[in-house]
């Protein structure tokens, strides 16, 4: 498992893009996790399943809610991250409201998952290999704060303890 003062591993996300523009066409899109995270400060979570119950009334609306907050701490993008595809994710960054908020990040074939040793089985709901629930906190690639949830908990992850890490670490 990544742990604090790890490099994320070199991978790909998949983003689905409403708007053509900055060399990204309509539809998804797939970016390095590496360039993408050069310079500049990440607040990463992920979660186990798109429209899942409390990913969708909780997870994603607290880092919403706390976005204009997380950037005047320091950080420079929030991207949620499931083991979704990305027609899925853009379809619940629709549902969210996380335009210009929040990237919604795809990792349909949960090789970023695996790389970070943050898989969760949840084969025998028939739900194949998913992400646990964990956040980071990420400068330059380099993993700051990590908060990995416990089974069926949702008590570290949230974005008001990823706002109290930004506020203390990127001062």
């Amino acid at each position: 498992m990544i742990k604090v003062g790890d490099k994320l591993p070199a991978g790909t996300l998949q983003e689905f893009i409403e708007v053509e523009g900055e060399g990204c066409s309509v539809g998804p899109n797939t970016f390095e996790v590496g360039p993408l995270t050069a310079g500049r400060t990440i607040a990463l979570f992920a979660l186990p399943g798109a429209f899942t119950p409390t990913c969708s009334a909780k997870h994603v609306p607290g880092y919403v809610a706390k976005c204009d907050a997380l950037k005047a701490a320091g950080v420079d993008e929030i991207w949620c991250v499931s083991v979704n595809d990305a027609y899925v994710m853009g379809a619940w960054g629709r549902d969210q409201k996380t335009q210009g908020k929040v990237r919604m990040m795809a990792d349909g074939n949960a090789e970023f998952t695996k790389s970070v040793g943050m898989t969760l089985d949840r084969t025998a709901a028939g739900m194949g290999i998913r992400s646990m629930r964990y956040s980071m906190l990420v400068a330059d690639g380099v993993v700051k704060a990590l908060n990995v949830e416990a089974p069926g908990k949702f008590e570290v992850s949230d974005a008001e303890t990823m706002l109290r890490q930004a506020k203390e670490l990127l001062r």
